[in-house]
């Protein structure tokens, strides 16, 4: 999830707030990962049940129910020059997401494995808490 979380952070997961409400774009969570569910990965929600994903030309394009399309803006939390490589159009159906890690040219995700289950969903980062130096609560951008 490089460049925003490295190796040895260490993160506090808040594993209630999805009992109560549904997941939303932008946060990042940790999930049993779908092919091997002893692992546990950490990566940023992109897609929500119902929407349909493009991924084309380094830009993601989502799609609601209606087919009315954005490109998803996100400068708040990537550099601008990042772009995200693949040729993808996933349909999300209930209860499915589609994810991505945020050091797109080396993560494992939505695009190589498919939407992830939301029953695989453990918690969203809530905060950062080590190193000190780096501590901070982990926001989702507004869209």
């Amino acid at each position: 999830m490089e460049p925003n979380f490295r190796d040895g952070d260490y993160l506090i997961i808040d594993e209630i707030t999805y009992k109560f409400k549904a997941p939303e774009r932008g946060e990042v969570i940790v999930f049993r990962y779908p092919n091997d569910p002893s692992q546990r990965y950490i990566k940023r929600i992109i897609g929500l049940p119902g929407e349909t994903i493009e991924i084309e030309q380094g830009k993601i394009m989502i799609y609601d129910e209606e087919g009315k399309g954005l490109v998803l803006e996100e400068s708040a939390y990537l550099p601008i020059s990042t772009l995200t490589a693949g040729d993808v159009q996933v349909n999300l159906e209930e209860n499915e997401y589609f994810v991505l890690g945020d050091n797109r040219a080396a993560s494992a995700d939505s695009r190589k494995w498919g939407s992830l289950p939301q029953e695989n969903i453990i918690g969203r980062a809530l905060i950062r808490a080590w190193p000190p130096t780096a501590f901070a609560k982990i926001e989702a951008p507004a869209y």
